[in-house]
Order: structure tokens, then sequence, then C-alpha cells
């Protein structure tokens, strides 16, 4: 649980991908070995202060959801397992964040274990179908660079072509 006198750590890979709105990160805590509930209190210290309210987590089984309600956080869980070309349709994905977006005043942080070509591919995806970007082209160079870091072929497939 989040508590006032825990001091905030930023988590690792944070980035604005829509200033104050959606945010992407790797897991809150750290992942496999190396997650520890300390620094999970400390990152989400730091994520309470930036004014995120709402967890869209990709991980499988909601991990980390007990810790997010205790820090009053909405959650929404929609596990993605695997690499892009295990993912199939990515419209349910992408209605999931619009629906994590649709309450007012959300501040939305959508994490997995790493950001990786299917977390970058579903942000560069859902620039697409939301309408925020018309181009495929142009929302991979926006996502690219964000996430400092490039978009391999199996990410682009997740882009909705318009």
């Amino acid at each position: 649980m989040a508590k006032k006198d825990v001091p905030g750590l930023e988590p690792r890979g944070f980035r604005w991908v829509i200033a104050g709105r959606l945010a992407v990160s790797e897991r809150i805590g750290g992942s496999g070995f190396q997650h520890r509930r300390v620094r999970r209190e400390e990152e989400i210290a730091w994520l309470t202060e930036q004014g995120i309210n709402t967890i869209l987590t990709l991980l499988p089984a909601g991990q980390n959801a007990v810790a997010y309600d205790e820090a009053e956080f909405r959650v929404i869980v929609h596990p993605v397992d695997g690499s892009p070309s295990d993912i199939g349709d990515t419209a349910p994905i992408f209605a999931a964040i619009d629906e994590a977006l649709g309450v007012h005043d959300a501040s939305v942080l959508l994490h997995r274990d790493t950001i990786d070509e299917t977390v970058a591919g579903l942000l560069a995806g859902y620039l697409v179908y939301s309408g925020l970007v018309d181009d495929p082209i142009i929302a991979t160079s926006v996502i690219q660079e964000i996430l400092r870091r490039p978009l391999g072929p199996e990410g682009r497939s997740l882009i909705p072509i318009r």
C-alpha cells in the first residue's frame, strides 16, 4: 500500500504517450526475480504524485491488483500473452484502453512486464485506432520517439491500416 511517508520512485521505462492521460511503464515493482514489494510501494507513491488514478495491466492473472486496489487505483485487467504474432484481434485491447480513458479525469498507466514489441505495437496501433494519428507510419514514428526504441515488423503488425 502506498503511504505518504514512502518516497516516490519512477517506474522503469515510464513515459507519457498522451500527456497527462495515457502513460506506459514496465511492471510496477519489477518483474520476475527483480520484483520487490518495497519498490512497488515506492513506484505506486510516485504514480500517485503524477496523478495516475487508473492501471490497465496487460499481465496475466492481474498481478499486483491487490496493491493497486489498496492504493485506490481503478484497475482494468486485460491479459496479453506472448508476442505480437500471438495476439490476433487487437480490437478488444484497443477497446480496453478506450474504456480506461473513458472515465472523466482518468489518468491511465498501461503496463506489462517489459516495454517490448507487443506494448510498443499496441500503443502505436491505439493512436491510429483512436483517430489521434491517421497515418500508421507517423504513429510508428511517434511511438519510437516516445519510447526511445525502434519498432520492428512484429510490433508494426499490430497497427491498423486506415
